[in-house]
């Protein structure tokens, strides 16, 4: 290994995240009983036992990472790292419990796991773990989204180190009082919140604009779009009629509630626009049929004034997805999320991404978790998958050091900090 590759090594290595995307909500984050089987079970490794989010056709009355976990036996650890102990959630968890606590090194087995689970506990015991891990992970801010509660100040609870993102899935599905979106959240309640009375469609649109006015009042950089886990994300031009005929209605017609969603959110875009305020938006694997990049290219042209951070490289489809960002400059892309399901789909599209963005200001990272573990554990992958490429495209030829290094600081932080206006002094 030449020189240069080793120092692009160290460098990423070592360097401070700007983190744009985790789920750090405080009762889950900062809970003091946590043990193994809650760290298995609410990470991603989670998935590969039981999806968390039900298709049109199901139907689920709770969240089964949340579910209660009693007594814990060998026989509910065994299938995470005997029958999906192959899978990349997995082995990107089992790596980083591995980094951070002792007994895990050599791995989680029959004779090990009740050690494993008890040093668990007992770091989490103390309130200031959570935070020594993601000190750990070098990560200097983070951006969550706190989807539980969309209007909640961050800073509360985790401090200034922190900002948030609004998530407005319950604002494109507020017709009726009645109406939630798929995290249980009603506009409804939002407005009452903030002390909005809803009468008239008028209202609901004056609601949109005070949520948007008063962002920075609660440490929100962004607007966060995941309807993906509610409806397909094809938002067409606003149809206002066919919107208000979806007003106050418990049932609205499909097309009714289809025109109300993209009525508010192309809205929402505008104003976005402008304050000078990101979009985050869902791409790829939720409601898959209605998820692939190619339904917001409509939405992105109509707000050429609006910056989106379009997310998880859109997998399957993040050929598609770069393409896009080529034509439509007002796309960034959010890397967060790809290099855990599939770190060798990753690398390939971060070669070709390196290649087809416009600048290198386009890319950004984060961890997409609930506990500090899985974040630690996911920007270790993402600094050894990125330094890997790196190194690929020194021995190549492609760029030298300096473009290398440039690059890197980029993508994990400085990036970031530009598009969200956060950790300025970091």
């Amino acid at each position: 290994m030449t020189p240069a590759m080793t120092d692009i090594r160290e460098l990423v290595e070592h360097a401070h995240v700007v983190d744009v995307h985790e789920h750090h909500i405080p009762e889950i984050f900062l809970a003091r009983d946590v043990g193994l089987l809650q760290l298995l079970r609410q990470s991603y490794a989670g998935w590969t036992v039981a999806r968390p989010y039900p298709l049109p056709s199901e139907s689920r009355a709770a969240d089964p990472m949340l579910a209660d976990v009693g007594a814990v036996t060998w026989a509910e650890i065994a299938p995470y790292v005997e029958r999906s102990g192959s899978n990349a959630f997995v082995r990107n968890l089992l790596r980083a419990l591995g980094e951070l606590y002792e007994p895990a090194a050599a791995g989680i087995t029959p004779d090990t796991w009740e050690e494993i689970d008890e040093e668990i506990r007992l770091r989490h015991a103390d309130p200031r773990w959570p935070r020594e891990v993601i000190r750990r992970a070098h990560v200097a801010h983070v951006v969550t989204d706190n989807y539980t509660d969309p209007l909640l100040d961050v800073r509360q609870a985790f401090g200034d180190s922190y900002s948030s993102v609004c998530r407005i899935n319950c604002l494109a599905l507020g017709w009726h009082p009645s109406s939630r979106d798929h995290n249980d959240n009603s506009a409804w309640q939002l407005a009452e919140r903030l002390g909005h009375r809803l009468e008239r469609f008028e209202d609901y649109e004056s609601l949109l604009e005070q949520i948007v006015r008063t962002l920075g009042a609660r440490g929100q950089v962004a607007l966060k779009n995941a309807l993906a886990y509610d409806r397909d994300i094809r938002f067409g031009p606003p149809d206002e009629r066919l919107a208000r005929d979806a007003w106050r209605k418990a049932e609205p017609t499909p097309d009714e509630r289809t025109a109300f969603g993209d009525f508010v959110v192309d809205r929402l875009c505008a104003l976005a626009g402008e304050h000078d305020v990101p979009v985050q938006m869902h791409l790829g694997t939720a409601l898959t049929r209605g998820s692939h990049p190619m339904g917001v290219a409509d939405l992105v042209e109509r707000h050429p004034r609006t910056r989106f951070l379009l997310m998880h490289l859109a997998y399957p489809w993040s050929r598609d997805l770069l393409g896009l960002a080529f034509v439509y400059r007002n796309i960034w892309l959010d890397l967060t999320w790809s290099f855990l399901l599939s770190p060798s789909h990753f690398r390939a599209a971060l070669h070709e991404a390196i290649e087809v963005l416009p600048d290198e200001t386009r890319m950004m990272v984060g961890g997409d978790n609930w506990h500090a573990e899985e974040t630690y554990g996911a920007l270790g992958a993402a600094r050894r998958l990125i330094g890997e490429v790196l190194r690929e495209k020194l021995a190549s030829g492609y760029f030298g050091r300096e473009d290398a290094e440039r690059l890197a600081r980029r993508i994990l932080a400085e990036n970031a900090r530009e598009f969200l206006g956060v950790d300025r002094d970091g």
